[in-house]
């Protein structure tokens, strides 16, 4: 607790542990305009522990209210550093993948749209957390909450065009996951994977025919769904 208040004002503090979305998101512009004068300093090596102290003091607790409020506030972070925030990206994204599987739905709501925050800044950064971005998402959009299944669908947008932008993407190392997820029974999830086989299709450096075969299982189940939409797909 005592190096929570050493990093973080203890308006801040109180601030994102608010149950009202008004006073994290002023704690968050304020931490915000923080991490900015550290960046001008260069002092990164405060940035990062103000990062860990938000994963530490905030998303591994048990008060839904305080995860929201550190999930704001590594947004905020991120935002803060613009270009830079690629450099601690590990300080960034698996505090925030962490809490996809919160059991509160609007924890997850506030993970997809804090994860869409910090990508949308780091791109292409974010790359070697793809696999399990794309898992996490894959089974968000069959979440029971629709805002988490909207939150979902909103940063499975943002992942697309960082990857078709992207000329380092290993496609190798994600087919086998495609592979394993195709076999779902989820409309939900297969919809959203035949969506993705489409997107890597219409990739000019991505030779989906050379993998097909690995799919041709999935892509027959889904051939035979009752559901007339997903055939369509």
């Amino acid at each position: 607790m005592a190096g929570k208040d050493l990093l973080l004002s203890s308006v801040v503090v109180k601030g994102l542990n608010d149950k009202l979305y008004e006073k994290r998101k002023t704690a968050a512009l304020e931490l915000e305009r923080t991490v900015k004068e550290l960046a001008v300093q260069n002092n990164f090596k405060l940035v990062e522990e103000i990062a860990i102290t938000l994963d530490k003091d905030f998303l591994q607790g048990p008060n839904p209210n305080s995860k929201k409020g550190g999930l704001i506030g590594l947004a905020a972070v991120a935002i803060a550093l613009g270009p830079e925030a690629g450099n601690c990206v590990n300080r960034l994204v698996p505090p925030v993948l962490s809490c996809f599987y919160d059991p509160d739905s609007r924890v997850r709501y506030y993970a997809c749209e804090s994860l869409y925050n910090i990508a949308k800044v780091t791109r292409s950064a974010t790359l070697p957390y793809f696999t399990k971005v794309f898992d996490d998402i894959c089974k968000l959009c069959a979440d029971p909450d629709v805002n988490v299944r909207n939150g979902a669908d909103l940063l499975d947008r943002l992942v697309k065009d960082i990857i078709t932008e992207s000329p380092n993407f290993d496609i190798t190392k994600f087919i086998p996951l495609l592979r394993e997820r195709i076999l779902s029974n989820s409309p939900f999830v297969r919809s959203f994977v035949v969506q993705w086989i489409n997107l890597l299709n219409a990739v000019p450096q991505v030779d989906m025919l050379k993998y097909l075969p690995e799919l041709l299982d999935g892509l027959f189940l889904i051939l035979n769904d009752k559901n007339r939409d997903i055939r369509k797909l």
